[in-house]
């Protein structure tokens, strides 16, 4: 099988373990944590990110069981959010023009 453009591409892994909260997350593999996305751009798309996130009782996006930007395979997909992540902030943009 073809490996994506992006594997084993420095870019598309980083693993900052001397952070005071390296793995920020708890049960996640240190060896292949993808600190790359430290804060998800992700989680603008909200229940359409993806990920495994909960909403809490006052109605924010708890995204701390979630994992998937961290994982080193999820380079690709996480890119490949970023035309909707354009596509959406247009939106606001256009609706903000026409108020």
């Amino acid at each position: 099988m073809e490996k994506n453009y992006w594997e084993d591409k420095e870019y598309s892994y980083f693993s900052h373990r001397k952070c005071e909260y390296f793995p920020c997350h708890e049960g996640a593999d240190p060896e292949n944590f993808n600190c790359l996305f430290c804060y998800c751009p992700l989680y603008a798309l909200g229940e359409n990110c993806g990920g495994n996130f909960r909403v809490t009782e006052k109605g924010f996006k708890d995204c701390t069981r979630c994992q998937l930007p961290h994982k080193r395979q999820n380079y690709g997909y996480v890119t490949g959010k970023y035309q909707e992540l354009a596509d959406r902030m247009k939106m606001m943009d256009d609706l903000e023009k026409n108020k």
